[in-house]
């Protein structure tokens, strides 16, 4: 029997589901970014790859990731909230591939991107010391 409920999608198949960016204007101010800068949005694939290309003991901050993704795109911002919301689509899949018993080096590395600063982390529903817990055990400042 039907109930009319909708399951959501797992984080997983949420970080499958294809997606195309956008390179536009900047349509408000908002988030230092000025009227009119061309602005990259950002898919949740291109924010899972880029991360997989960070090293085992770097890190990057999400300003630095943006400035990166808007760079290989001819933008010069990347929307900060679309790579927010999609920051916590990559790390919640990354956790749960591994609660199915992927090991950790097939999982994508976001921990190397959420600092203690990072506003994404205090949203994680694993919460935050396993992001601490990897930090430390690359050598990364928290």
């Amino acid at each position: 029997m039907k109930t009319g409920r909708r399951v959501s999608p797992s984080w997983r198949e949420r970080l499958a589901q294809p997606q195309q960016h956008q390179v536009k204007p900047v349509p408000v101010a908002i988030a230092g970014m000025k009227v009119g800068q061309l602005m990259l949005v950002p898919t949740v694939r291109q924010i899972d790859q880029f991360i997989r290309g960070i090293a085992p003991g770097e890190s990057m901050s999400t300003q630095a990731l943006r400035a990166a993704l808007a760079g290989q795109h001819h933008a010069e911002v990347t929307c900060p909230i679309t790579t927010g919301f999609h920051l916590r689509t990559v790390a919640e899949a990354a956790y749960e591939a591994l609660q199915a018993g992927e090991p950790l080096g097939a999982v994508t590395p976001f921990w190397r991107v959420l600092d203690a600063s990072a506003p994404t982390r205090r949203k994680l529903s694993f919460g935050e010391a396993f992001v601490q817990e990897r930090r430390m055990a690359e050598g990364l400042p928290d």
